[in-house]
């Protein structure tokens, strides 16, 4: 490589890094518990937990944003193995009490919860944002407010400019192929370790940790759901961070 080429190749380099801090994806592997929510994470936050270079990476971000008059708050961050539980049994039981056969109820809950021992968030990397600038609907998370006239607007289209420069990623976008989880607006990943974290995720066998835990409904959760489940609701996510 000549001088000038030499040149470019660092000053591409340097713009890339700025852009996307910590460009050199951890490979350090979460433990099986850690990966399924069942672990001990070591988190930091003030009302919400993520890891440290997420909250690190976080917190210049929020502060970037602040002089933009956009205050990021948390409304969801880490959750682990039984928080999602209760979660899940608590939709399963509403929704079979409101006469939705046990398949049709697990399929409700699947549009935007995840089945427990598979969440993005059991790993300490994700986290459901919103604007506290702004006065506050009684459903915060829902797809509207962040498009047209939603309370949200300033706030996404502030994270659609910035928010990869701190490492931060919306999960479920609204493209038009995509399938699985309906569209979050709201749910960001520090991709400097959740891609990483994924990784190491796909190494497991899903349905044998999801026949060990024994859920509320399980007995439903067929082969052919769960291959389903995998390709759709875990992968077919936004393709920067796969």
């Amino acid at each position: 490589m000549n001088r000038k080429d030499f040149i470019k190749a660092a000053a591409l380099s340097g713009i890339a890094m700025g852009i996307l801090p910590q460009l050199a994806f951890q490979n350090a592997e979460l433990s099986y518990e850690e990966l399924i929510g069942k672990g001990n994470p070591t988190l930091y936050g003030n009302g919400f937990q993520i890891r440290k270079e997420a909250f690190d990476a976080f917190t210049k971000m929020k502060n970037a944003a602040l002089e933009d008059h956009i205050s990021i708050q948390v409304v969801s961050s880490y959750r682990n193995f039984d928080h999602q539980n209760r979660i899940w049994e608590r939709k399963y039981k509403s929704n079979t009490q409101q006469g939705l056969s046990p398949e049709k109820a697990i399929q409700k809950i699947i549009e935007y919860s995840t089945i427990p021992g598979t969440s993005r968030h059991h790993w300490g990397t994700d986290m459901d944002l919103i604007d506290a600038n702004v006065a506050q609907p009684k459903s915060v998370l829902s797809p509207g407010h962040f498009e047209g006239k939603g309370c949200y607007v300033n706030f996404k289209k502030w994270m659609d400019k910035n928010s990869k420069a701190y490492g931060f990623y919306l999960v479920y976008t609204d493209l038009p192929n995509r399938k699985g989880f309906k569209y979050e607006p709201w749910h960001y990943s520090y991709k400097p370790l959740s891609y990483g974290y994924l990784q190491a995720y796909r190494k497991l066998n899903m349905k044998d940790i999801l026949k060990k835990e024994s859920l509320l409904g399980h007995q439903y959760l067929t082969t052919s759901f769960l291959d389903k489940y995998y390709a759709e609701n875990i992968l077919d996510i936004n393709p920067e961070l796969l």
